[in-house]
């Protein structure tokens, strides 16, 4: 498996790193350590922003060297990188051409020359990265190693929700790991109708409430099935209304550490269940979440670079 952790200097980043130690990986696990600085270019209308650049790359650069330490102490094969440019632009960039598995980001930031905002940074690398995304977030049970990780994923019975199901599925995790699956029935808006056709409406209405209750029930049983062949129990809950609130309801009650939806969409993340779910739940959630995507990210014929730093404009980090 290959990792690309984007990092600042931000306590939000440091939290990414904590996270990704903390977790169990599969013994092949790559991970790349990537930071991003304000190129030349970004500074347009500074006069002499040279040594600028130069002192916030000498940081950068410490700072991938630290966290490369952190991941290479727990086992985990790191190396580190340090690119100039817009985060939103860079991130995704080396994405494509290193081709992760995952990318993990942190929530927020702070407001310095390289600042990984939520409402733009991450917003960006979840509707464009070609692979999983992972935006991670500090939790209690940060402190209580023992407890172990709380697993919500959300299902709507599609092929990106069974991935996503498969995604957990395949991974190791830390023992005393529970997970809980839950399926949200969309509650449909309320009309009025004529007098003299209300009777069959309703009796539409109740048909289509019918046949969702049979697909959110059938969702939860193949998540069920994928989590038992694995070796993993889990709870199944259904719930009903708007997917995005509920799914976010749902983690906070519980007490989540994790939220785990599937990507609907080739090459950019669009929706689960019904409108941009994942992508709200990502942003809003008190939680971490991951977005997966179903399948290999390379278009047809297209192949990931024999060497993944080819052609990747990168800063030596020693």
């Amino acid at each position: 498996m290959k990792i690309l952790v984007a990092i600042d200097s931000s306590a939000a980043s440091q939290a990414v790193i904590s996270k990704v130690r903390e977790r169990r990986w599969p013994e092949d696990t790559v991970a790349r350590i990537l930071s991003v600085v304000g190129s030349v270019a970004a500074y347009n209308g500074v006069p002499d922003c040279g040594p600028l650049v130069n002192t916030e790359t000498i940081s950068a650069k410490a700072l991938v060297r630290s966290a490369v330490d952190q991941l290479a102490a727990r086992g985990i094969e790191s190396h580190g990188a340090v690119t100039p440019g817009d985060p939103r632009i860079a991130i995704v960039d080396y994405a494509q051409q290193w081709r992760p598995d995952f990318v993990f980001i942190g929530s927020h930031g702070h407001s310095g020359l390289t600042r990984f905002l939520l409402g733009s940074v991450a917003k960006t690398v979840l509707r464009n990265a070609p692979c999983s995304i992972g935006i991670l977030r500090p939790s209690k049970r940060d402190r209580l190693a023992n407890l172990g990780m709380r697993l919500l994923i959300a299902t709507d019975g599609s092929r990106y929700s069974e991935a996503a199901i498969r995604s957990v599925a395949e991974r190791p995790w830390s023992k005393g790991t529970k997970i809980k699956t839950v399926s949200v029935i969309s509650v449909p808006e309320i009309v009025t109708y004529p007098l003299s056709g209300l009777a069959g409406e309703v009796e539409l209405i109740d048909r289509a409430e019918k046949l969702k209750k049979e697909w959110a029930k059938e969702a939860l049983r193949t998540a069920g099935k994928i989590l038992s062949s694995a070796g993993m129990k889990s709870e199944a809950v259904e719930l009903a209304g708007d997917p995005k609130t509920q799914i976010i309801d749902e983690a906070k009650k519980w007490d989540a550490d994790l939220i785990v939806a599937g990507a609907r969409g080739a090459g950019a993340i669009d929706r689960i269940l019904s409108g941009s779910v994942s992508e709200a739940v990502a942003i809003h959630a008190h939680c971490s979440v991951e977005v997966i995507h179903d399948c290999a990210r390379f278009s047809e014929g297209e192949s990931p670079s024999e060497s993944p730093d080819q052609n990747l404009d990168l800063y030596d980090c020693g």
